[in-house]
């Protein structure tokens, strides 16, 4: 059997896609001990995870430094990266949003978008014939209409608790997001077999997960 080295980022989208491979069925410990480990070894299965930052995980399964990964469909969206897209997860769910100061428009000369997705942020206004000038933030966003740094944000939204926070509002539904099974393409020739196994045995726990919500 192939050694298979999967790409995850840390904190929640990993606790919830390893609670998916347990539940598909996959020798794993209950619980790992994250720390500060970066790889993580599970010989029973002859699987290694890398532990990274979200943005990073697309960036190692395109280099085939891990064969497979799991990343959300905002950080693949912003990055199109060379990788295939295998499976909807259906983890971690949220979406992107505009927000701004309540009961104002934006400015109609040249309208300032702040947002840490700027691929995502200019193809949205594009494509509803907006002209838009980018400013590209990677931290605090919500603080960009309150100092007048922006007319608009472009940002994740999970509860929208912290938009509320911070007085701010949604203007525009952008798109859904969700965490997605990501392969390098060589890697999916090579262990296709394996990698396939993989995606039948997650397809079936995600299904199955859907119809007890239904």
């Amino acid at each position: 059997m192939n050694d298979l080295t999967i790409a995850m980022p840390k904190g929640r989208i990993f606790e919830e896609a390893y609670q998916v491979l347990l539940e598909a069925g996959f020798n794993l410990p209950e619980e790992v001990e994250m720390s500060r480990k970066l790889m993580i070894e599970i010989p029973e299965e002859k699987i290694r995870f890398i532990l990274s930052k979200p943005m990073d995980v697309p960036v190692y399964v395109e280099h085939g430094v891990a064969d497979i990964g799991i990343a959300g469909k905002d950080v693949l969206l912003e990055q199109q990266r060379e990788v295939h897209e295998l499976l909807d997860l259906k983890i971690s769910n949220c979406y992107i949003a505009s927000a701004g100061l309540p009961d104002t428009e934006m400015n109609e000369i040249a309208p300032r978008i702040a947002t840490k997705y700027p691929n995502i942020a200019m193809k949205y206004y594009k494509g509803i014939g907006e002209q838009v000038e980018i400013i590209e933030l990677n931290g605090s966003i919500e603080l960009a209409p309150m100092i007048g740094l922006a007319d608009r944000i472009v940002d994740i939204v999970s509860t929208g608790r912290t938009l509320k926070e911070n007085g701010l509002v949604e203007y525009e539904f952008i798109t859904a997001v969700s965490s997605r099974l990501i392969a390098n393409p060589v890697s999916y020739r090579m262990k296709g077999e394996r990698i396939m196994d993989l995606v039948r045995r997650l397809k079936k726990c995600v299904n199955e997960q859907k119809s007890n919500r239904v």
